[in-house]
Protein backbone atom coordinates (compact mmCIF):
# COMPACT_ATOMS: atom_id res chain seq x y z
CA UNK A 1 0.00 0.00 0.00
CA UNK A 2 1.43 3.34 -1.00
CA UNK A 3 1.80 6.11 1.53
CA UNK A 4 1.92 9.02 -0.90
CA UNK A 5 1.00 12.51 0.24
CA UNK A 6 -2.29 13.42 -1.45
CA UNK A 7 -3.20 16.91 -2.64
CA UNK A 8 -6.64 18.43 -2.49
CA UNK A 9 -8.50 19.24 -5.70
CA UNK A 10 -11.11 21.95 -5.84
CA UNK A 11 -14.79 21.37 -6.55
CA UNK A 12 -16.37 18.00 -7.24
CA UNK A 13 -19.52 16.40 -5.80
CA UNK A 14 -20.55 13.30 -3.84
CA UNK A 15 -23.37 11.62 -5.79
CA UNK A 16 -24.95 8.47 -4.30
CA UNK A 17 -22.77 5.53 -5.37
CA UNK A 18 -25.56 2.98 -6.04
CA UNK A 19 -22.75 0.46 -6.72
CA UNK A 20 -24.14 -2.24 -4.40
CA UNK A 21 -26.60 -3.26 -7.15
CA UNK A 22 -23.79 -4.97 -9.12
CA UNK A 23 -20.56 -4.78 -7.05
CA UNK A 24 -21.10 -8.23 -5.52
CA UNK A 25 -21.69 -9.91 -8.91
CA UNK A 26 -18.65 -11.77 -10.31
CA UNK A 27 -17.78 -11.26 -13.98
CA UNK A 28 -19.65 -13.71 -16.23
CA UNK A 29 -19.23 -14.46 -19.93
CA UNK A 30 -22.19 -13.35 -22.01
CA UNK A 31 -23.23 -15.96 -24.63
CA UNK A 32 -22.78 -14.82 -28.24
CA UNK A 33 -25.77 -13.31 -30.06
CA UNK A 34 -26.95 -14.45 -33.52
CA UNK A 35 -25.26 -11.46 -35.18
CA UNK A 36 -22.40 -9.17 -34.14
CA UNK A 37 -22.48 -5.60 -35.51
CA UNK A 38 -18.93 -4.24 -35.33
CA UNK A 39 -18.64 -0.47 -36.00
CA UNK A 40 -15.54 0.81 -37.82
CA UNK A 41 -15.50 3.90 -35.57
CA UNK A 42 -14.83 2.70 -32.02
CA UNK A 43 -12.03 5.09 -31.13
CA UNK A 44 -11.07 8.74 -31.19
CA UNK A 45 -9.50 9.57 -34.58
CA UNK A 46 -10.10 8.19 -38.04
CA UNK A 47 -12.43 5.24 -38.59
CA UNK A 48 -10.83 1.91 -39.52
CA UNK A 49 -11.08 0.60 -43.10
CA UNK A 50 -12.63 -2.85 -43.69
CA UNK A 51 -10.31 -5.48 -45.22
CA UNK A 52 -12.90 -8.29 -45.49
CA UNK A 53 -15.61 -8.99 -48.06
CA UNK A 54 -19.21 -10.14 -47.71
CA UNK A 55 -19.34 -13.94 -47.55
CA UNK A 56 -15.78 -14.25 -46.22
CA UNK A 57 -15.16 -16.69 -43.35
CA UNK A 58 -13.08 -15.30 -40.49
CA UNK A 59 -11.50 -16.68 -37.34
CA UNK A 60 -11.60 -15.22 -33.82
CA UNK A 61 -8.99 -12.48 -33.44
CA UNK A 62 -8.50 -12.08 -37.21
CA UNK A 63 -7.91 -8.53 -38.48
CA UNK A 64 -11.09 -7.30 -40.21
CA UNK A 65 -10.41 -3.53 -40.43
CA UNK A 66 -7.10 -1.66 -40.53
CA UNK A 67 -6.22 1.65 -38.86
CA UNK A 68 -6.23 4.80 -40.99
CA UNK A 69 -3.62 7.42 -40.12
CA UNK A 70 -1.70 7.97 -36.89
CA UNK A 71 -4.67 8.41 -34.54
CA UNK A 72 -6.69 5.32 -35.40
CA UNK A 73 -7.03 1.71 -34.34
CA UNK A 74 -7.53 -1.66 -36.10
CA UNK A 75 -10.54 -3.91 -35.41
CA UNK A 76 -10.56 -7.72 -35.09
CA UNK A 77 -13.22 -10.43 -35.32
CA UNK A 78 -14.69 -11.11 -31.84
CA UNK A 79 -15.39 -14.75 -32.79
CA UNK A 80 -15.21 -17.07 -35.80
CA UNK A 81 -17.97 -16.93 -38.41
CA UNK A 82 -19.10 -15.40 -41.70
CA UNK A 83 -19.12 -11.76 -42.74
CA UNK A 84 -22.75 -11.28 -43.77
CA UNK A 85 -22.82 -7.52 -44.41
CA UNK A 86 -20.69 -4.42 -44.82
CA UNK A 87 -22.91 -1.37 -44.63
CA UNK A 88 -24.46 1.10 -42.24
CA UNK A 89 -26.00 0.12 -38.91
CA UNK A 90 -27.35 2.01 -35.89
CA UNK A 91 -24.42 3.36 -33.84
CA UNK A 92 -24.17 3.55 -30.01
CA UNK A 93 -24.59 7.33 -30.07
CA UNK A 94 -27.37 9.60 -28.73
CA UNK A 95 -28.42 10.34 -32.33
CA UNK A 96 -28.72 6.59 -33.15
CA UNK A 97 -27.71 7.56 -36.70
CA UNK A 98 -26.20 4.67 -38.68
CA UNK A 99 -22.43 4.33 -39.00
CA UNK A 100 -20.20 2.10 -41.14
CA UNK A 101 -20.38 -1.41 -39.68
CA UNK A 102 -19.21 -4.98 -40.35
CA UNK A 103 -21.86 -7.60 -39.51
CA UNK A 104 -20.60 -11.06 -38.52
CA UNK A 105 -22.66 -14.23 -38.03
CA UNK A 106 -20.92 -16.40 -35.39
CA UNK A 107 -20.49 -20.08 -36.35
CA UNK A 108 -20.51 -21.26 -32.72
CA UNK A 109 -17.01 -22.77 -32.96
CA UNK A 110 -15.22 -19.73 -31.47
CA UNK A 111 -12.07 -20.91 -33.31
CA UNK A 112 -9.00 -18.67 -32.90
CA UNK A 113 -6.96 -17.34 -35.81
CA UNK A 114 -3.18 -17.66 -35.63
CA UNK A 115 -2.12 -14.94 -33.22
CA UNK A 116 1.19 -13.05 -33.18
CA UNK A 117 3.87 -14.73 -31.04
CA UNK A 118 4.00 -13.72 -27.35
CA UNK A 119 6.54 -11.03 -26.45
CA UNK A 120 8.68 -10.95 -23.32
CA UNK A 121 7.99 -7.34 -22.26
CA UNK A 122 11.09 -7.14 -20.05
CA UNK A 123 13.63 -8.22 -22.68
CA UNK A 124 12.13 -6.79 -25.90
CA UNK A 125 12.59 -3.19 -27.02
CA UNK A 126 10.04 -0.76 -25.47
CA UNK A 127 9.01 0.27 -29.02
CA UNK A 128 8.01 -3.35 -29.72
CA UNK A 129 5.44 -3.15 -26.90
CA UNK A 130 3.84 -0.03 -28.40
CA UNK A 131 3.83 -1.65 -31.86
CA UNK A 132 2.10 -4.78 -30.51
CA UNK A 133 -0.48 -2.70 -28.60
CA UNK A 134 -1.24 -0.78 -31.82
CA UNK A 135 -1.59 -3.99 -33.87
CA UNK A 136 -3.98 -5.47 -31.28
CA UNK A 137 -6.36 -2.50 -31.44
CA UNK A 138 -6.06 -1.52 -27.77
CA UNK A 139 -7.73 1.79 -26.92
CA UNK A 140 -8.40 3.63 -23.64
CA UNK A 141 -11.16 1.64 -21.94
CA UNK A 142 -12.21 4.18 -19.34
CA UNK A 143 -14.52 5.66 -21.99
CA UNK A 144 -12.21 8.04 -23.87
CA UNK A 145 -11.10 5.34 -26.39
CA UNK A 146 -7.87 7.11 -27.36
CA UNK A 147 -5.54 4.65 -29.19
CA UNK A 148 -3.25 3.41 -26.38
CA UNK A 149 -0.12 2.94 -28.51
CA UNK A 150 0.00 6.69 -29.24
CA UNK A 151 0.19 7.31 -25.47
CA UNK A 152 2.90 4.64 -25.10
CA UNK A 153 5.08 6.54 -27.59
CA UNK A 154 4.95 9.75 -25.50
CA UNK A 155 7.99 8.59 -23.52
CA UNK A 156 10.12 9.57 -26.52
CA UNK A 157 8.74 13.14 -26.62
CA UNK A 158 8.42 13.98 -22.92
CA UNK A 159 10.45 13.35 -19.76
CA UNK A 160 8.15 11.05 -17.81
CA UNK A 161 8.53 9.89 -14.21
CA UNK A 162 5.14 8.45 -13.17
CA UNK A 163 2.57 6.10 -14.68
CA UNK A 164 -0.84 6.62 -13.07
CA UNK A 165 -3.35 3.79 -13.39
CA UNK A 166 -6.92 5.00 -13.00
CA UNK A 167 -8.88 2.55 -10.86
CA UNK A 168 -11.00 5.32 -9.32
CA UNK A 169 -14.23 4.40 -11.17
CA UNK A 170 -15.92 7.43 -9.64
CA UNK A 171 -19.19 7.28 -11.63
CA UNK A 172 -22.21 5.92 -9.72
CA UNK A 173 -23.48 2.40 -10.64
CA UNK A 174 -20.35 1.30 -12.57
CA UNK A 175 -18.48 -1.67 -11.06
CA UNK A 176 -16.70 -3.30 -14.05
CA UNK A 177 -13.24 -1.96 -13.07
CA UNK A 178 -13.84 -2.83 -9.40
CA UNK A 179 -14.62 -6.48 -10.30
CA UNK A 180 -11.66 -6.61 -12.68
CA UNK A 181 -9.26 -5.44 -9.95
CA UNK A 182 -10.72 -7.94 -7.47
CA UNK A 183 -10.71 -10.92 -9.84
CA UNK A 184 -7.61 -10.37 -12.01
CA UNK A 185 -5.35 -8.29 -9.77
CA UNK A 186 -2.14 -10.16 -10.75
CA UNK A 187 -2.82 -9.71 -14.49
CA UNK A 188 -3.63 -6.02 -13.97
CA UNK A 189 -0.32 -5.51 -12.07
CA UNK A 190 1.52 -7.36 -14.88
CA UNK A 191 -0.10 -5.04 -17.45
CA UNK A 192 0.85 -1.98 -15.37
CA UNK A 193 4.52 -3.07 -15.27
CA UNK A 194 4.46 -3.70 -19.06
CA UNK A 195 3.15 -0.14 -19.66
CA UNK A 196 5.84 1.25 -17.28
CA UNK A 197 8.50 -0.56 -19.32
CA UNK A 198 7.11 0.81 -22.62
CA UNK A 199 7.15 4.36 -21.21
CA UNK A 200 10.51 4.01 -19.44
CA UNK A 201 9.14 5.19 -16.07
CA UNK A 202 10.42 3.94 -12.73
CA UNK A 203 7.20 4.31 -10.74
CA UNK A 204 3.59 3.27 -11.28
CA UNK A 205 0.74 4.36 -8.99
CA UNK A 206 -2.59 2.51 -9.09
CA UNK A 207 -5.18 4.92 -7.67
CA UNK A 208 -8.35 3.33 -6.28
CA UNK A 209 -11.17 5.14 -4.48
CA UNK A 210 -11.57 4.26 -0.80
CA UNK A 211 -15.04 2.79 -1.42
CA UNK A 212 -13.43 -0.31 -3.05
CA UNK A 213 -11.61 -1.99 -0.13
CA UNK A 214 -11.70 -5.49 -1.72
CA UNK A 215 -10.02 -4.19 -4.91
CA UNK A 216 -7.36 -2.38 -2.84
CA UNK A 217 -6.66 -5.57 -0.83
CA UNK A 218 -6.44 -7.75 -3.98
CA UNK A 219 -4.03 -5.33 -5.70
CA UNK A 220 -1.92 -4.87 -2.54
CA UNK A 221 -1.57 -8.65 -2.25
CA UNK A 222 -0.67 -9.01 -5.97
CA UNK A 223 1.91 -6.18 -5.76
CA UNK A 224 3.76 -7.57 -2.72
CA UNK A 225 7.52 -7.41 -3.15
CA UNK A 226 7.35 -4.99 -6.10
CA UNK A 227 9.12 -1.69 -5.47
CA UNK A 228 7.95 -0.06 -8.68
CA UNK A 229 4.16 -0.36 -8.10
CA UNK A 230 2.29 1.67 -5.45
CA UNK A 231 -1.36 0.97 -4.59
CA UNK A 232 -2.83 4.30 -3.49
CA UNK A 233 -6.22 4.89 -1.87
CA UNK A 234 -7.79 8.18 -3.03
CA UNK A 235 -10.92 9.95 -1.71
CA UNK A 236 -14.27 8.80 -3.12
CA UNK A 237 -15.23 12.02 -4.81
CA UNK A 238 -16.54 12.74 -8.29
CA UNK A 239 -14.78 13.43 -10.77
CA UNK A 240 -11.69 11.75 -9.22
CA UNK A 241 -11.42 9.62 -12.39
CA UNK A 242 -10.71 12.65 -14.61
CA UNK A 243 -7.07 12.18 -15.60
CA UNK A 244 -6.02 15.77 -14.92
CA UNK A 245 -7.64 15.77 -11.46
CA UNK A 246 -6.27 12.36 -10.54
CA UNK A 247 -2.79 13.56 -11.54
CA UNK A 248 -3.22 16.71 -9.45
CA UNK A 249 -4.41 14.66 -6.42
CA UNK A 250 -1.35 12.38 -6.61
CA UNK A 251 1.39 14.76 -7.75
CA UNK A 252 0.13 18.16 -6.60
CA UNK A 253 0.74 19.62 -10.07
CA UNK A 254 -1.83 21.12 -12.39
CA UNK A 255 -1.81 20.15 -16.07
CA UNK A 256 -1.50 23.23 -18.33
CA UNK A 257 -4.78 24.37 -19.90
CA UNK A 258 -5.52 22.27 -22.98
CA UNK A 259 -2.21 20.45 -22.39
CA UNK A 260 -1.32 16.83 -21.72
CA UNK A 261 -0.49 15.29 -18.33
CA UNK A 262 2.76 14.21 -20.07
CA UNK A 263 3.87 17.85 -19.88
CA UNK A 264 4.16 17.47 -16.09
CA UNK A 265 5.76 14.01 -16.34
CA UNK A 266 2.78 11.68 -15.91
CA UNK A 267 0.76 9.38 -18.16
CA UNK A 268 -2.68 8.04 -17.14
CA UNK A 269 -4.13 4.69 -18.27
CA UNK A 270 -7.26 2.89 -17.10
CA UNK A 271 -7.04 -0.49 -15.25
CA UNK A 272 -8.98 -2.29 -18.02
CA UNK A 273 -6.52 -0.85 -20.57
CA UNK A 274 -3.64 -2.30 -18.49
CA UNK A 275 -5.25 -5.76 -18.74
CA UNK A 276 -5.81 -5.36 -22.51
CA UNK A 277 -2.13 -4.36 -22.92
CA UNK A 278 -1.07 -7.45 -20.95
CA UNK A 279 -3.22 -9.75 -23.13
CA UNK A 280 -1.84 -8.17 -26.31
CA UNK A 281 1.81 -8.49 -25.27
CA UNK A 282 1.83 -11.77 -23.34
CA UNK A 283 -0.79 -13.68 -25.41
CA UNK A 284 -0.92 -11.81 -28.72
CA UNK A 285 -4.66 -11.33 -28.18
CA UNK A 286 -6.39 -8.34 -29.78
CA UNK A 287 -9.08 -6.33 -27.97
CA UNK A 288 -12.28 -8.20 -28.95
CA UNK A 289 -14.34 -8.15 -25.74
CA UNK A 290 -14.75 -5.97 -22.67
CA UNK A 291 -16.36 -6.02 -19.23
CA UNK A 292 -19.65 -4.14 -19.03
CA UNK A 293 -21.74 -3.30 -15.94
CA UNK A 294 -25.48 -3.80 -16.47
CA UNK A 295 -27.30 -1.99 -13.67
CA UNK A 296 -30.02 0.38 -12.52
CA UNK A 297 -33.26 0.11 -10.53
CA UNK A 298 -35.23 -0.88 -13.64
CA UNK A 299 -32.90 -3.81 -14.53
CA UNK A 300 -33.93 -7.32 -13.45
CA UNK A 301 -30.57 -8.89 -12.53
CA UNK A 302 -27.75 -6.32 -12.47
CA UNK A 303 -24.26 -7.73 -12.98
CA UNK A 304 -20.88 -7.52 -14.72
CA UNK A 305 -20.38 -9.34 -18.01
CA UNK A 306 -17.54 -10.06 -20.41
CA UNK A 307 -19.18 -9.07 -23.70
CA UNK A 308 -17.96 -9.59 -27.28
CA UNK A 309 -17.55 -6.29 -29.15
CA UNK A 310 -20.49 -5.84 -31.53
CA UNK A 311 -23.09 -7.54 -29.27
CA UNK A 312 -26.46 -5.73 -29.58
CA UNK A 313 -27.41 -4.09 -26.27
CA UNK A 314 -30.86 -5.73 -26.52
CA UNK A 315 -29.16 -9.17 -26.27
CA UNK A 316 -27.41 -8.10 -23.05
CA UNK A 317 -30.64 -6.76 -21.52
CA UNK A 318 -32.56 -9.93 -22.52
CA UNK A 319 -29.88 -12.06 -20.85
CA UNK A 320 -30.39 -10.36 -17.46
CA UNK A 321 -34.15 -10.85 -17.72
CA UNK A 322 -35.12 -7.50 -19.23
CA UNK A 323 -36.64 -4.61 -17.30
CA UNK A 324 -38.55 -4.86 -14.00
CA UNK A 325 -40.35 -1.61 -14.79
CA UNK A 326 -40.23 0.69 -17.78
CA UNK A 327 -36.94 2.60 -17.44
CA UNK A 328 -37.28 6.37 -17.31
CA UNK A 329 -33.68 6.79 -18.51
CA UNK A 330 -31.50 4.44 -20.55
CA UNK A 331 -27.80 5.27 -20.55
CA UNK A 332 -24.56 4.05 -22.06
CA UNK A 333 -21.88 4.69 -19.44
CA UNK A 334 -22.41 6.31 -16.04
CA UNK A 335 -25.24 8.67 -15.03
CA UNK A 336 -22.92 11.71 -14.83
CA UNK A 337 -21.09 11.54 -18.17
CA UNK A 338 -22.90 8.71 -19.97
CA UNK A 339 -24.84 9.18 -23.19
CA UNK A 340 -28.59 8.64 -23.61
CA UNK A 341 -29.23 5.30 -25.31
CA UNK A 342 -31.61 5.90 -28.20
CA UNK A 343 -31.85 2.40 -29.73
CA UNK A 344 -31.37 -0.99 -28.07
CA UNK A 345 -30.19 -2.51 -31.36
CA UNK A 346 -26.96 -0.48 -31.00
CA UNK A 347 -23.86 -2.61 -30.33
CA UNK A 348 -21.40 -2.71 -27.42
CA UNK A 349 -18.11 -1.08 -28.49
CA UNK A 350 -14.60 -0.89 -27.00
CA UNK A 351 -15.50 2.14 -24.87
CA UNK A 352 -18.83 0.87 -23.43
CA UNK A 353 -18.35 0.41 -19.68
CA UNK A 354 -21.99 0.36 -18.63
CA UNK A 355 -25.62 -0.07 -19.70
CA UNK A 356 -27.95 1.54 -17.16
CA UNK A 357 -31.75 1.48 -16.87
CA UNK A 358 -32.76 4.05 -14.25
CA UNK A 359 -36.17 4.46 -12.65
CA UNK A 360 -37.72 6.37 -9.77
CA UNK A 361 -35.83 9.15 -8.00
CA UNK A 362 -32.50 8.17 -9.55
CA UNK A 363 -33.83 8.75 -13.06
CA UNK A 364 -34.80 12.33 -12.39
CA UNK A 365 -32.24 14.40 -14.21
CA UNK A 366 -34.19 17.44 -13.24
CA UNK A 367 -37.55 18.80 -12.36
CA UNK A 368 -38.85 21.94 -14.02
CA UNK A 369 -36.04 24.18 -15.23
CA UNK A 370 -36.01 27.55 -13.49
CA UNK A 371 -34.07 30.78 -14.03
CA UNK A 372 -30.48 31.09 -12.80
CA UNK A 373 -30.60 32.54 -9.27
CA UNK A 374 -26.84 33.29 -9.30
CA UNK A 375 -26.27 31.21 -6.16
CA UNK A 376 -22.81 30.16 -7.48
CA UNK A 377 -23.28 26.50 -6.44
CA UNK A 378 -21.97 25.56 -9.90
CA UNK A 379 -18.85 27.67 -9.33
CA UNK A 380 -18.12 25.84 -6.06
CA UNK A 381 -18.72 22.42 -7.70
CA UNK A 382 -16.62 22.98 -10.85
CA UNK A 383 -13.37 21.00 -10.52
CA UNK A 384 -11.76 23.10 -13.26
CA UNK A 385 -12.24 26.44 -11.51
CA UNK A 386 -14.61 27.79 -14.18
CA UNK A 387 -17.73 29.95 -13.80
CA UNK A 388 -20.44 27.80 -15.45
CA UNK A 389 -23.23 30.35 -14.97
CA UNK A 390 -21.28 32.98 -16.95
CA UNK A 391 -20.47 30.50 -19.72
CA UNK A 392 -24.11 29.38 -19.94
CA UNK A 393 -25.26 33.03 -20.06
CA UNK A 394 -22.90 33.75 -22.97
CA UNK A 395 -24.01 30.59 -24.82
CA UNK A 396 -27.69 31.54 -24.41
CA UNK A 397 -26.87 34.76 -26.26
CA UNK A 398 -24.93 32.72 -28.88
CA UNK A 399 -21.80 34.65 -27.83
CA UNK A 400 -19.28 31.85 -28.38
CA UNK A 401 -16.24 34.18 -28.14
CA UNK A 402 -17.27 35.24 -24.65
CA UNK A 403 -17.89 31.58 -23.63
CA UNK A 404 -14.44 30.60 -24.95
CA UNK A 405 -12.80 33.46 -23.04
CA UNK A 406 -14.58 32.20 -19.89
CA UNK A 407 -12.78 28.87 -20.31
CA UNK A 408 -15.30 26.74 -22.23
CA UNK A 409 -12.54 24.64 -23.82
CA UNK A 410 -11.18 23.71 -20.36
CA UNK A 411 -14.57 22.20 -19.35
CA UNK A 412 -14.29 18.39 -19.02
CA UNK A 413 -18.07 17.88 -19.25
CA UNK A 414 -18.21 16.10 -15.87
CA UNK A 415 -21.71 17.38 -15.01
CA UNK A 416 -20.89 18.43 -11.41
CA UNK A 417 -22.36 21.89 -12.08
CA UNK A 418 -25.67 20.53 -13.42
CA UNK A 419 -25.81 18.05 -10.50
CA UNK A 420 -25.81 20.82 -7.87
CA UNK A 421 -27.87 23.42 -9.75
CA UNK A 422 -31.04 24.19 -7.72
CA UNK A 423 -32.73 25.57 -10.86
CA UNK A 424 -32.16 22.33 -12.80
CA UNK A 425 -30.40 24.15 -15.65
CA UNK A 426 -28.89 21.57 -18.06
CA UNK A 427 -25.49 23.29 -18.01
CA UNK A 428 -23.51 20.44 -19.61
CA UNK A 429 -25.86 20.39 -22.61
CA UNK A 430 -25.18 24.11 -23.08
CA UNK A 431 -21.43 23.49 -23.02
CA UNK A 432 -21.57 20.49 -25.36
CA UNK A 433 -23.76 22.48 -27.76
CA UNK A 434 -21.29 25.38 -27.70
CA UNK A 435 -18.26 23.12 -28.25
CA UNK A 436 -20.03 21.55 -31.24
CA UNK A 437 -20.97 24.98 -32.60
CA UNK A 438 -17.38 26.25 -32.25
CA UNK A 439 -16.00 23.14 -33.98
CA UNK A 440 -18.55 23.63 -36.77
CA UNK A 441 -17.54 27.31 -37.16
CA UNK A 442 -13.84 26.39 -37.18
CA UNK A 443 -14.50 23.73 -39.83
CA UNK A 444 -16.45 26.22 -41.94
CA UNK A 445 -13.64 28.79 -41.61
CA UNK A 446 -11.05 26.15 -42.46
CA UNK A 447 -13.13 25.11 -45.50
CA UNK A 448 -13.47 28.75 -46.57
CA UNK A 449 -9.71 29.32 -46.23
CA UNK A 450 -8.97 26.08 -48.06
CA UNK A 451 -11.41 27.01 -50.88
CA UNK A 452 -9.81 30.46 -51.12
CA UNK A 453 -6.33 28.92 -51.15
CA UNK A 454 -7.33 26.43 -53.87
CA UNK A 455 -9.00 29.19 -55.92
CA UNK A 456 -5.88 31.37 -55.62
CA UNK A 457 -3.65 28.42 -56.50
CA UNK A 458 -5.84 27.71 -59.55
CA UNK A 459 -5.74 31.37 -60.67
CA UNK A 460 -1.96 31.31 -60.25
CA UNK A 461 -1.70 28.06 -62.20
CA UNK A 462 -3.96 29.37 -65.01
CA UNK A 463 -1.91 32.60 -65.11
CA UNK A 464 1.31 30.52 -65.36
CA UNK A 465 -0.21 28.45 -68.19
CA UNK A 466 -1.38 31.61 -70.01
CA UNK A 467 2.05 33.22 -69.53
CA UNK A 468 3.75 30.08 -70.88
CA UNK A 469 1.39 30.15 -73.89
CA UNK A 470 2.15 33.85 -74.52
CA UNK A 471 5.88 33.19 -74.29
CA UNK A 472 5.58 30.19 -76.63
CA UNK A 473 3.55 32.30 -79.10
CA UNK A 474 6.09 35.15 -78.96
CA UNK A 475 8.91 32.64 -79.46
CA UNK A 476 7.10 31.09 -82.43
CA UNK A 477 6.49 34.54 -84.00
CA UNK A 478 10.13 35.51 -83.49
CA UNK A 479 11.21 32.21 -85.10
CA UNK A 480 8.85 32.80 -88.06
CA UNK A 481 10.16 36.37 -88.47
CA UNK A 482 13.76 35.08 -88.39
CA UNK A 483 12.99 32.40 -90.98
CA UNK A 484 11.25 35.01 -93.20
CA UNK A 485 14.19 37.37 -92.91
CA UNK A 486 16.58 34.53 -93.81
CA UNK A 487 14.43 33.60 -96.82
CA UNK A 488 14.50 37.23 -98.09
CA UNK A 489 18.27 37.44 -97.63
CA UNK A 490 18.66 34.15 -99.54
CA UNK A 491 16.52 35.45 -102.47
CA UNK A 492 18.60 38.67 -102.60
CA UNK A 493 21.80 36.62 -102.82
CA UNK A 494 20.36 34.43 -105.60
CA UNK A 495 19.25 37.45 -107.68
CA UNK A 496 22.63 39.12 -107.14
Amino acid sequence: MGMMKLFRIRGGVHPQGRKSLSAGEAIRDLPLPELLHIPLQQHIGQAAEAVVKKGELVKKGQLIAIAQGRISSPIHAPTSGEIVALGRYVAPHPSALPGRTITLRPDGLDAWAELPAPLDPFTCEPAAIAKRVAECGVVGMGGATFPSAVKLDLGQRYTLHTLIINGAECEPYLTCDDRLMREQAADVIDGVRIISRALGVKRAVIAVEGNKPEAIDALTHAAQGLDDVIIQKVPARYPMGSEKHLTQTLLGKETPARGLTAEIGAIVHNVATALAVRDAVRLGRPLISRIVTVSGEAMHNPGNFRVAIGTPIQHLIDFVGGFKVDPERLLLGGPMMGQPLADLRAPIVKGTNGVLALAGLHAQTSGQQGPCIRCASCVDACPCGLVPLEMAGAIRKENMDMATKSGLMDCIGCGSCAYVCPSNIPLVQYFNYAKGKITQTQRAEHKQKETKRLAEARSERMERIAQAKREAMAKRKAEQARQKAEAVTHEDKVSA
